[in-house]
């Protein structure tokens, strides 16, 4: 049983070229870098960083999001190195085959598949909450869910998913176009909020810029299971704030920046990758952070993190109302819904591409791999993956599992970095058009830095990822396994050498 089985460069492109199972190149820079703001800045920038800097960080929240920026860039440059030497669908599972081997894959595959299903599903559910919320600003009751049956059911989240499945359906330049157009109104509303958040900054809610560490109230189970799981190894007690909470402050806020390594799913469908990708996923990196620090400090300099800590769901909103600017409040609700719409288009196509290229090595059911004659798109798994999310987001209370999308994304960026070095020793002879700088030593910050990040999330999370974990293991060894593509290779190669007959017959 050869689990640690490799899959060659030449062959992944190989295989993309497939008739029936091919993607159309026709996403440029530009798209690229919209793509990555789309998915990047959505509600998040309103609420994560609010939530950070309530609970972990306070004013500090600001280095929460600059090593949470670091972190993501360092993983980013070997995402763009392997996406410039190996341009399919597929992301890290594609490059963790060519370079670690096939259980590692599957399992890079299988966390992708949580961090992409699971986003889009709590998305999808914030973003019907958010439109109920647009339109009793406008004076319309509308309710986030309707009871049916004694079931609440979370009609915007069907309505979005259902919009967006048909758009991606017809095709990746039409959804890129409609969300081109989103994204650039979501930015217009968050340099709107900067611009009015930095009137009302007052100097003395930056001190103390890093609050001293205090013990978590709650009750000792709870804080337990809360408490990071760093923390937890280390014998610490449950606290708020201090060092740590920066760097807990990082893990959460890492969120906001899950969109580039979506982005880098996309690599089958750009013109000229070698180039296209560095520069689309580069630039929106660069833009995205520069707009989360503003948002970060004008946040922390409108209100102290204390009167933030009191709101049960402190957002940008819960800042505005507490400076008398209930207008501004309005803008932010509907640029929540605005940044929302795009992260959910971004997510579905990702989440298809990675099922798309698990299913060409038949990892999963190869009938998931088909794409359509007429747009080129893989219609049947867009279809099937909108309806599972649909589904979830709409009927289940998916939103508790939030931080289980952030150890997905840093396990996935943890295994591109170890691969890049991988790579390099298997490989000298390629060549591709982006390398990271240093010779080895970025990528393996890269994978420390990303790891830490992962020992900074809840102790909860850690018990649903294992969970999660254990799941993916089972699937692998009971079909992916015995279905892989090589290993069919495998044993036919095994019988070839091991038969004689077989031999001396060309068989």
């Amino acid at each position: 049983m050869n689990i640690l089985r490799t899959k060659s460069i030449e062959k992944s492109i190989a295989d993309a070229e497939e008739p029936g199972r091919r993607l159309k190149r026709s996403l440029s820079a530009w798209d690229l870098m919209i793509m990555g703001v789309a998915v990047a800045v959505g509600a998040g920038i309103f609420s994560v960083g609010a939530k950070a800097a309530a609970n972990f960080a306070g004013p500090a929240v600001t280095l929460s999001f600059v090593i949470a920026a670091v972190t993501c860039a360092l993983a980013i440059m070997c995402y763009a190195e392997f996406a410039t030497a190996i341009p399919v669908a597929g992301s890290a599972y594609v490059f963790t085959y060519a370079t670690l081997g096939e259980v590692l894959a599957w399992i890079v595959g299988w966390n992708l598949i949580l961090e992409l299903f699971t986003a889009a599903a709590v998305i999808a559910k914030y973003w019907g909450i958010y439109l109920s919320k647009v339109f009793d600003l406008v004076g319309v009751k509308m309710p986030e869910a309707v009871n049916i049956g004694g079931l609440d059911v979370y009609w915007g989240a069907f309505l979005i998913v259902a919009i967006f499945t048909v758009l991606l359906v017809l095709g990746t330049k039409l959804s890129a176009r409609v969300g081109n157009v989103f994204t650039l109104i979501k930015i217009a509303v968050v340099l709107f909020v900067i611009i009015v958040g930095f009137f009302y900054i007052k100097a003395e809610n930056y001190t103390p810029f890093v609050p001293q560490s205090v013990p978590s109230a709650g009750n000792a189970v709870e804080d337990v299971m809360k408490q990071s799981l760093f923390g937890f190894l280390t014998g610490a007690a449950p606290a708020q704030y201090g060092t740590l909470g920066i760097f807990a402050g990082a893990a959460l806020v890492f969120f906001a920046f899950i969109g580039f390594d979506v982005v880098a799913t996309s690599a089958e469908e750009v013109k000229n990758p070698q180039k296209t990708l560095p520069r689309g996923i580069f630039g929106g990196l660069a833009l995205v952070t520069l707009l989360y620090i503003l948002v970060s400090l004008a946040l922390t300099g409108m209100v102290s993190y204390t009167d933030l800590a009191k709101a049960k769901s402190p957002t940008l909103t819960t800042a505005f109302e507490a400076v008398g600017n209930t207008d501004a409040a309005k803008v932010i609700a509907f640029g929540s819904l605005i940044g929302l719409t795009t992260v959910i288009m971004v997510l579905l196509m990702g989440l298809a591409r990675v099922v798309l290229a698990m299913s060409r090595d038949g990892l999963l059911p190869r009938a998931l791999s088909k794409t359509s004659d007429k747009h080129s798109t893989p219609a049947r798994t867009q279809i099937l993956c909108g309806v599972a999310v649909a589904l979830v987001a709409g009927l289940t209370q998916v939103d508790i599992l939030e931080e289980m999308i952030n150890i997905g994304t840093l396990c996935a960026f943890v295994m591109v970095s170890v691969g890049i070095l991988v790579l390099r020793r298997k490989r000298p002879d390629l060549r591709p058009a982006f390398r990271v700088p240093l010779g080895p030593v970025l990528p393996a910050l890269s994978a420390v830095l990303c790891f830490y990040l992962m020992t900074n999330l809840a102790v909860q999370t850690w018990l649903f990822f294992l969970i999660w974990l254990v799941l993916g293991f089972a699937i692998y060894f009971a079909y992916g396994q015995r279905h892989s593509r090589l290993n069919e290779r495998f044993t036919e190669a095994k019988e070839f050498v091991d038969d004689p007959a077989a031999s001396a017959t060309g068989r």
